[in-house]
């Protein structure tokens, strides 16, 4: 009997794909083609829901948003890009159904709202007739995490538990709109301090149960919280505990 490729998941891999999904700002999408009965891979931009669940924003006139249409079930992979062997470095492989959001929904706008803080350049078409936002409802994962590191992973272990967390989409866009413009010294700490970044004028574009995400141009940081929240009221105490941190590093 052949052994099992896989192992067991655990903190590590959990903390890896969900970096993955996150801070990965492209991915390979495979839908299916009914027609010819095969499948058809496109790239496309992420974004991520406050859960961690990928977000893409598609036109009508691409081939994909037709077969999706036409069978929402796909996959995306997300890779890191580093130097050496691609198959060295982490990649994630989501099953997922597409769900296609209308453009109307207050949902909707926050959503929106999140994908121009991960993807700015995408407002002068974002508003376009024929564009419209997709949630990839995650069902399960693959991870490599490099060589002779594979993990099945439930959907349990790729998304952020919001079931404490009502109404959080004007509370983040609040928070992330407050840190950002009188407490900017504390985001660019936690870039450099906490994520071992470069220095440079870093943004807080998210937060949600399990931490928060930076960007700096077209680069994209991941901060854990040391432990996930319980409730939004946790946010703030967490942030300046952070803070506090990041300064007590600086020699």
């Amino acid at each position: 009997m052949a052994k099992d490729p896989f192992l067991s998941v655990d903190d590590e891999a959990r903390g890896l794909a969900k970096n993955l999904m996150r801070t990965v700002r492209s991915g390979a999408l495979a839908t299916n083609d009914a027609e010819s009965g095969m499948p058809f891979a496109s790239l496309v931009q992420v974004g991520t829901d406050l859960d961690g669940s990928p977000v893409i924003l598609t036109s009508q006139l691409s081939v994909h948003t037709r077969l999706l249409e036409a069978d929402p079930r796909c996959s995306l992979l997300l890779s890191s890009v580093g130097k050496g062997d691609p198959l060295a470095h982490p990649r994630l492989t989501l099953l997922a159904t597409a769900q296609r959001l209308n453009r109307e929904s207050p949902e909707t706008q926050q959503i929106r709202r999140r994908y121009l803080l991960q993807h700015p350049k995408a407002e002068l078409y974002v508003d376009f007739p024929d564009f419209a936002f997709w949630r990839l409802a995650v069902v399960s994962g693959s991870l490599n995490g490099g060589f002779g590191r594979a993990y099945r992973m439930a959907k349990e272990d790729l998304l952020a538990d919001l079931s404490e967390f009502f109404d959080f989409y004007d509370f983040e866009a609040q928070a992330v709109e407050h840190m950002n413009e009188d407490h900017a010294d504390a985001v660019a700490l936690y870039a450099t301090q906490l994520c071992g970044a470069r220095e440079g004028a870093w943004r807080l574009i998210g937060i949600d149960p399990e931490g928060v995400q930076m960007a700096l141009g077209d680069e994209i940081l991941r901060l854990f919280f040391p432990r996930a929240l319980t409730g939004p009221h946790e946010v703030r105490p967490m942030l300046i505990r952070l803070a506090n941190e990041a300064r007590g590093r600086i020699s």
